[in-house]
């Protein structure tokens, strides 16, 4: 089974700590850890760390995209660049080390012409992929239906897609029909048209998707409590083991990279989804932008399949 991830937004991470941080003064920080950044790069990431492969296709210029690129090929990751103009992306991630508070600055980065977004589409067309992972946000200039023209793509080349989104362009993409969406509450409600949802309706909203024909299978992530997975064929908690977190970056990430790596495997839904929120609550064990240990990982997947069933949430309706 291949698989392609599709970053329109793609970014160097860089993450640090401080003792403390206060206003107007010259801060001694830790050794800067940089890693490559944006939705569905961070897959790949993943997916290579537990031993699978993906190609990520990414538009990418400057100084920035060339370190990117290095990056992701010293980690043995097949990458498909295609070259702009504009500079990539900065993101940064300070740990205030006395509080163990994170604080994450996001920069938006460059206008992306819509044209530059095709030419990444026609290198995917080239791959062939089985799976299309679009994660992360637009990058500034696209228009906000732009995911909802990748997922006509992916139908047209005969590609199954899986967002990760949020926002109008997730509301936008969604009518054209998806594999597979991991939204989080938040995202759920706005889908279904309500302002928020209790736990008990979450597994009605997941199936109204499905109902709907929007998507085949909906991951709902519930943070601390695990995921809610929803087919046709009904729903199931999987419920995630407690862990010491240290921070939420690259979590949703990493879950994704868990699932998609569990496909490729040819797994069951269910362990599908039981690797993803393995491998999210693994990625909350680091500081800064590593994602996931993949000992963490098999290890609370482990956790999962042999203690899973006496910790799921059963006041569903």
């Amino acid at each position: 089974m291949k698989i392609v991830t599709l970053t329109l937004n793609p970014a160097l991470d860089k993450s640090t700590g401080t003792e403390r941080l206060i206003p107007e003064q010259k801060l001694r920080c830790s050794n800067l850890q940089i890693d490559p950044g944006g939705g569905g790069i961070n897959v790949s990431r993943g997916i290579g760390k537990l031993g699978g492969r993906s190609t990520a296709v990414f538009p990418a210029g400057g100084n920035n995209g060339l370190l990117l690129e290095q990056l992701l090929r010293a980690r043995e990751i097949d990458v498909s660049v295609h070259p702009i103009a504009s500079e990539t992306r900065e993101n940064i991630s300070v740990t205030e080390q006395s509080t163990n508070l994170q604080y994450r600055f996001t920069l938006s980065g460059q206008d992306l012409a819509e044209s530059d977004a095709d030419a990444c589409l026609e290198r995917i067309r080239a791959l062939m992929p089985d799976i299309l992972v679009a994660s992360g946000s637009l990058a500034p200039g696209l228009p906000t239906d732009y995911y909802h023209k990748v997922a006509v793509f992916a139908r047209q080349i005969g590609a199954k897609l899986v967002l990760d989104t949020s926002g109008i362009p997730l509301k936008e993409a969604a009518q054209a029909g998806l594999f597979l969406l991991k939204p989080n509450l938040g995202e759920l409600s706005a889908l279904v048209g309500v302002e928020t949802l209790e736990i008990n309706q979450v597994d009605d909203a997941a199936l109204e998707l499905i109902g709907k024909g929007i998507c085949e299978v909906v991951v709902v992530s519930l943070g601390p409590q695990g995921a809610l997975l929803a087919t046709r064929e009904g729903f199931e908690h999987i419920p995630a083991p407690m862990v010491k977190k240290k921070t939420t970056v690259g979590a949703g990430d990493s879950m994704v990279a868990g699932m998609m790596y569990a496909l490729s495997q040819g797994k069951s839904h269910r362990e599908m989804t039981q690797m993803g929120v393995a491998c999210g609550s693994a990625a909350t064990l680091n500081l800064g932008t590593q994602l996931f240990q993949t000992a963490d990982a098999h290890r609370l997947f482990q956790w999962i399949q042999t203690y899973g069933d006496r910790y799921k949430i059963t006041d569903f309706d």
